[in-house]
């Protein structure tokens, strides 16, 4: 625990594995009231999978349950085992421990860095963060001499309806059209309910523009997108597929942050977010000191957004335009084309911040 006032805003804090851990570090001292200039305090829990194997997940349910009070946590990257009867995914248990609905990642351009077919303007998934092919049952069984691999999936109107009216809210908040869909031709039944909840959610935001599409469509036309802003909401699955071609369109699976957002049961207010990194372990890099920070950097400002401080909010924006000059001024590490290691970067960006939040301060 931190020794930091109980006044400050509290942040649960969930340790990883190999290199994921490694640049949850970088987030950290970026975090300190020193670069942010008001303090944060913090709550710190062990979920590397040595630790999620030794306390049966206990640690992860507590982290949720810290989460829930706290409205705020950052998470570094986790291994899950690909054992069956294993401790599973921490990100599972998290999501469903929060009642999540959503989980956001935004694709942008990186300076420096050329994007597939030239897209240039902001792509956001928004995804269901719990059901369908994730936690569904399945199970198999022979006949005639072969073999049957079932699978049973579910998905909520409530998580539907969620979803729908954040991708709604956010394109409306960002200037974007709302982007795709399912595929309700084939699954008119399953997938055609979250479409009748986005047609709905289009009645209620008749300034949004709205192009329904379906997946396989918006997926073929994203590399033809007009040069507008996007918002695609998604079941869990295409989400999950969506997110990781997205970000790398524009350079790097590194260049954004990934947030679990919580709502009320109304599905209007939001709770609590999770900011994380979209990108895995990386075993690879450990050790090396030159993985890309970049998102998880950008998971803390993403999270001092929903900080209800002015301090936070400026923060947040600091950080993030520090980064971006960062790299637009060839200040990155090698993935992005530059020369520098995972802390000489945090170390620039750092001082980038320090120094944009003194230069506000005297113009306020």
């Amino acid at each position: 625990m931190s020794t930091q006032s109980s006044t400050a805003p509290k942040v649960v804090v969930m340790h990883g594995d190999q290199t994921g851990e490694e640049l949850l570090q970088e987030a950290l001292r970026m975090a300190d009231e020193a670069v942010l200039g008001f303090p944060l305090e913090f709550e710190h829990f062990d979920l590397s999978l040595e630790h999620r194997r030794a306390t049966k997940n206990q640690v992860v349910h507590e982290a949720g349950e810290a989460m829930l009070a706290s409205g705020l946590g950052l998470k570094a990257a986790t291994i899950t085992p690909e054992i069956s009867g294993d401790v599973g995914s921490p990100n599972a248990l998290l999501r469903e421990a929060l009642h999540a609905e959503v989980i956001l990642r935004t694709g942008r351009r990186i300076p420096n860095v050329l994007p597939v077919g030239g897209v240039h303007a902001p792509i956001a998934v928004a995804r269901m963060a719990r059901g369908d092919a994730y936690g569904a049952k399945e199970w198999r069984e022979e006949k005639d001499g072969d073999e049957i691999a079932y699978r049973t999936s579910a998905i909520l109107r409530s998580t539907c309806r969620a979803v729908a009216e954040f991708a709604f809210q956010y394109a409306q908040n960002n200037e974007a059209t709302v982007f795709g869909g399912p595929k309700y031709t084939v699954s008119p039944v399953y997938e055609g309910m979250f479409k009748e909840e986005l047609d709905a959610a289009a009645e209620r935001y008749p300034d949004v523009k709205y192009r329904p599409l379906l997946i396989d469509a918006t997926l073929a036309l994203l590399l033809q997108a007009e040069g507008q802003a996007l918002v695609i909401p998604a079941l869990n699955r295409d989400g999950d597929l969506l997110s990781d071609l997205i970000l790398q369109m524009f350079g790097s699976i590194a260049g954004s942050e990934s947030l679990v957002l919580g709502f009320d049961e109304s599905g209007s207010t939001l709770e609590v977010v999770m900011a994380e990194a979209p990108h895995g372990t990386a075993p690879a890099l450990e050790g090396k000191d030159i993985a890309n920070p970049m998102a998880m950097i950008l998971a803390l400002a993403s999270l001092l957004q929903y900080v209800k401080t002015k301090k936070a909010g400026k923060a947040s924006r600091a950080i993030s335009e520090a980064v971006f000059e960062a790299i637009h001024e060839g200040h990155a590490t090698t993935d992005l084309g530059g020369h520098m290691s995972t802390t000489a970067f945090t170390d620039e960006v750092m001082q980038r911040t320090k120094n944009k939040l003194e230069v506000w301060s005297s113009l306020a």
